[in-house]
């Protein structure tokens, strides 16, 4: 595994509600990054689907992973969900990539999938702006 992995993994361990929620970092390489999430009644609103809240979560936590693969710590500064369909499956991808970067901010873009037993199908769509921590916006 690469340091930057090694890294991130070690990051999303340090973060009480990501290991709460039972977040695992599957890919982390510059520019780009996958976090998953196994789905459990204890994630689901009274419909049935993954609550919109855990939902955005896993974007916006892709979209600062997406963008620290570039800047280093960061922290988001703004970002925007659209859901497209309710959560339902077993499990959710988000898959974040950087769209452009500076010395201090990355414009990042996620899509967030459930898998389950009927395939894959994307579920939301976020954008958002992430800021090198520790600099003055």
């Amino acid at each position: 595994m690469s340091e930057l992995f090694e890294f991130g993994k070690a990051i999303l361990a340090s973060q009480p509600f990501s290991t709460m929620l039972g977040t695992e970092l599957e890919m982390f390489e510059p520019g780009t990054a996958v976090l998953t999430l196994v789905v459990r009644d204890e994630l689901k609103q009274q419909h049935g689907f993954v609550h919109g809240g855990v939902v955005s979560y896993l974007a916006d936590n892709a979209l600062t992973y997406a963008g620290g693969s570039v800047l280093g710590d960061s922290v988001t500064s703004e970002y925007k969900i659209n859901y497209l369909r309710p959560a339902l499956g077993e499990k959710l991808v988000a898959k974040a990539s950087v769209l452009s970067s500076g010395k201090n901010q990355a414009v990042c873009q996620c899509h967030v999938i459930a898998i389950g037993d009927d395939g894959e199908r994307t579920v939301a769509v976020a954008q958002g702006t992430i800021n090198k921590a520790n600099q003055k916006i």
